[in-house]
């Protein structure tokens, strides 16, 4: 059998489909190139350039390939695009999420990995750790657009014989320990991105957005887990499906947060650079505290992160940065 995965060009798709490749799964990838590069991809990978909603290609792969579960990354992603644009995070995220979760069941694929996010939580009320069965109010299009994919996931497994993981990320960030890929998206809005580029001189400063938010030092505190422990997250989670159990909905975090503030020092200290730094005001639909509770993962995934290590998450980032510098220079 054979897994499908969309966006596997991109930043967590990309180490997705080597994380699979690595556990010896057959990978069959589909993406428009967008936001992802062709170069990322694993040349072991068999690759379909177009979009999730070609309801004609995909019945081409389903036909062509045995997969029996999609892992679903492809959408779009900055929090406040989705603001200033909603109709268009509908479309890519909400609206082309039903046209692959349709063709899904027409071609009789009875798993699903979905890429959710915190951002269906909104506000935290208080600074404790966030549980699946918090109160969804989500504060921007893009987490609602998420949101409505997950209800959508819900209602089809109730009627088809289907079932689905939702993995709820928090902040997601770093690069594969190998080197093998990394977020390399132009223009990124990732905090530690952002910083790592900042750093190296690709930037000519770094913006906090707010100060005066009811934390520590005011700036907005996030759970930053690495990409790989992500990754192998939905490992797990497809083995269980395939195993036979129930769907389930799941955070993906480390269960600590730190802040803005925290992480430009850190920055510093390991890229031994200092980072130019301007605050202005705050972003609409950014949430002054978010940290997991990532329990559920833990008892009915059996996750265990190995690399809980903001020093070890931004290492990797600054490696993959240098290694795309001088990749752009050749």
């Amino acid at each position: 059998m054979a897994v499908l995965v969309t966006g596997g060009a991109g930043y967590i798709g990309s180490h997705m489909v080597w994380a699979l490749l690595d556990h010896g799964e057959d990978v069959v990838v589909i993406d428009r190139l967008s936001t992802g590069f062709g170069w990322a991809l694993a040349p072991e990978a068999k690759f379909y350039e177009g979009d999730i909603a070609d309801r004609t290609l995909l019945r081409k792969i389903f036909e062509t390939h045995a997969i029996d579960a999609i892992i679903h990354f492809a959408g779009s992603v900055v929090v406040p695009d989705s603001v200033r644009d909603p109709l268009s995070y509908y479309e890519n995220n909400t609206v082309k999420s039903q046209a692959l979760i349709s063709a899904a069941v027409e071609a009789g694929v009875p798993h699903f990995v979905f890429s959710s996010t915190a951002a269906v939580y909104g506000t935290p009320q208080d600074a404790a750790p966030v549980l699946e069965d918090s109160p969804l109010r989500p504060e921007s299009p893009y987490g609602s657009s998420k949101l409505m994919t997950e209800i959508m996931l819900r209602d089809t497994a109730a009627a088809h014989p289907f079932t689905y993981t939702a993995l709820r990320y928090f902040n997601v960030a770093g690069a594969d320990p190998r080197g093998r890929t990394g977020q390399s998206t132009a223009g990124a809005t990732h905090l530690i991105k952002v910083a790592c580029e900042t750093a190296l001189g690709r930037r000519s400063k770094l913006q906090i957005f707010g100060n005066d938010y009811p934390t520590p030092d005011g700036t907005c505190v996030r759970d930053y887990i690495h990409v790989s422990d992500l990754t192998d997250a939905h490992l797990k989670a497809l083995q269980r499906l395939r195993a036979g159990e129930k769907s389930l909905v799941a955070n993906c975090g480390y269960g600590r947060g730190f802040s803005v503030l925290d992480v430009v020092d850190c920055v510093r200290r390991l890229s031994g650079r200092d980072l130019a730094v301007e605050t202005v005001g705050r972003r609409p639909g950014d949430a002054a505290f978010v940290v997991a509770d990532a329990s559920v993962a833990a008892n009915e995934l059996g996750w265990k992160p190995v690399h809980d290590d903001l020093d070890f998450i931004i290492r990797t980032a600054l490696a993959w940065e240098d290694h795309l510098g001088k990749r752009n220079e050749r």
